[in-house]
């Protein structure tokens, strides 16, 4: 019993510890000229679909839960979101070419009809994450138009 209650007070002190490295939540600034829902006059139903569903990971207006202030949670969270920026970023997408515009927009209707995206995981903590069949049907029409007439 001694050495259970060892285990737990130093797997406690460890947690306590680790609270003191902090994971950096800091967003880059917005220039709204590069910004996709900005630069494409992005319509108000489509904005708010990708605001609720897309930007915590694939932007630069990352909003971060109360749980992402705790380690190692927020370890996990912030890998997520510079995974996500790293394949997507819309505060960026002025700045990408027309191919991989083209093929970021190709990807993006695949996760939404997979339903690979929004994460399962992130949908248990943001409700208004959880897109419908008829939102998820409103997106993809939306970038499959963009895809037709290579408005990127």
């Amino acid at each position: 019993m001694k050495m259970a209650k060892k285990i737990i007070f130093w797997i406690l002190v460890g947690f306590a510890l680790i609270q003191f490295f902090p994971i950096d939540r800091t967003n880059k600034p917005i220039n709204s000229a590069a910004n996709f829902v900005d630069a494409r006059k992005t319509p108000e139903k489509i904005r708010t679909l990708l605001k609720n569903a897309c930007y915590d990971c694939h932007s630069n207006e990352t909003v971060y839960p109360k749980y992402a202030f705790i380690a190692p949670v927020s370890w996990s969270v912030k890998s997520h979101v510079n995974e996500g920026r790293e394949h997507l970023n819309f505060s960026t997408w002025e700045t990408y070419n027309k191919d991989l515009k083209e093929n970021m927009i190709t990807k993006s209707i695949q996760t939404i009809q997979s339903k690979a995206m929004p994460m399962p995981g992130y949908i248990v903590y943001h409700k208004e994450a959880n897109l419908s069949e008829a939102e998820r049907a409103l997106l993809i029409q939306y970038f499959e138009e963009m895809l037709k007439t290579k408005t990127y």
